[in-house]
């Protein structure tokens, strides 16, 4: 099994940054890619940004040149520089990890707990 634990939400003005951190532990064997999905109310989970274990990065188009995604392989973690956040950014942010663990033989998906992000205009 794996647990991914975020941390860094919070609340903050328009024009604001955060950084959200989500660090993995586990038996884990390989953590093929990681990510950041996105749930505002009433609406569906969305893509926010991934990273693969190679580094290469894929955002959506409504974070371009805002949020920047990165990984530190060494500790199992992924981080999202979140800059110039809007009030339409706010939702609960989920951590996406698709690992391979000690004991399977193919990947699965596994996510946090959420943090919470809340931009006020």
């Amino acid at each position: 099994q794996v647990q991914l634990v975020e941390s860094g939400g919070g609340l903050v003005q328009a024009g604001e940054s955060l950084r959200l951190s989500c660090a993995a532990s586990g038996s884990i064997f390989l953590i093929n890619a990681m990510g950041w999905y996105r749930q505002a109310p009433g609406k569906q989970r969305e893509l926010v940004a991934t990273i693969n274990s190679g580094g290469s990065t894929n955002y959506t188009d409504s974070v371009k040149g805002r949020f920047t995604i990165s990984r530190d392989n060494a500790k199992n973690t992924v981080y999202l520089q979140m800059n110039s956040l809007k009030p339409e950014d706010t939702a609960a942010y989920y951590c996406y990890a698709r690992a391979i663990t000690r004991g399977t033989l193919w990947p699965l998906d596994y996510w946090g707990q959420g943090t919470q992000v809340t931009v006020s205009s």
